[in-house]
This record gives C-alpha cells, structure tokens and sequence, in this order.
C-alpha cells in the first residue's frame, strides 16, 4: 500500500526558507507524477509545484522563481525547496502521487490538478509571520 509522509513544515519569518520532504513508500510506479499542493484555511486546496518522473517540472505562478520542486529517486523522496517565504504562503502542504502511465505530454496540463493524483500524505503545516 502506496504511503506518502510529509515533514519539514514549521513556522518562519516573512523572506525565510523551508524544505520539504516527502518519504514515499511501496511506491514503485513508472511515467508518473508527484505534485505539493497547499491549502489555507477558508481556501481551495490548490497546486504549488509538479513534477514528472522524467523531470519535467510546473509551478503555480504565485511560486515560481522562489519554489523548486526535485526528487530523489534513489530515497523515494520528494522535496519542495521554499524560498523568500511570504505570510500568503501560510497553509497545510499536502504531498500527492499518481499511478503509473502517465502521459508526458499531458503533464503541463494535468500536472496541478487535484483530481489528477491517486495518492495524498497526511500534510504538514508551513506559518509565514511577517
């Protein structure tokens, strides 16, 4: 059973920098995408970051240039790399997985959908104070 745990989430002051990390396990899938996703209270969850298994990425535009998405595949690890924080970056970050075969040339597409994924960590808590 595919198991996805995120850590690294914390409190930071307004321009500081967190990672995170996602551990994935009995997760053994080709062509596939993995993905953060955030979700402020009162809000829509939505996509932060994506990657596909060939190392494409995608960004939300409201993280772009500060965000970085990678893996590891050796650690069957995702990261999110988050620089000059703000306090509207303050949400739930939430790790998702999808099965295998997925298309590449949808991933520009498909990459930050929601209903794309298939499989979702518990989250951990980023707080930006400004």
């Amino acid at each position: 059973q595919v198991q996805l745990v995120e850590s690294g989430g914390g409190s930071v002051q307004s321009g500081g920098s967190l990672r995170l990390s996602c551990a994935a396990s009995a997760y053994t899938y080709s062509s596939y995408y993995m993905g953060w996703f955030r979700q402020a209270p009162g809000k829509e969850r939505e996509g932060v970051a994506a990657i596909h298994s060939d190392g494409r990425t995608s960004y939300a535009d409201s993280v772009k240039g500060r965000f970085t998405i990678s893996q590891d595949n050796a650690k069957n690890t995702l990261y999110l790399q988050m620089n000059s924080l703000k306090p509207e970056d303050t949400a739930m970050y939430y790790c998702a997985a999808t099965e295998g075969g997925r298309s590449g040339f949808l991933f520009r597409f498909l990459g930050l959908s929601i209903g794309t994924y298939n499989y979702w960590g518990q989250g951990t808590q980023v707080t930006v104070s400004s």
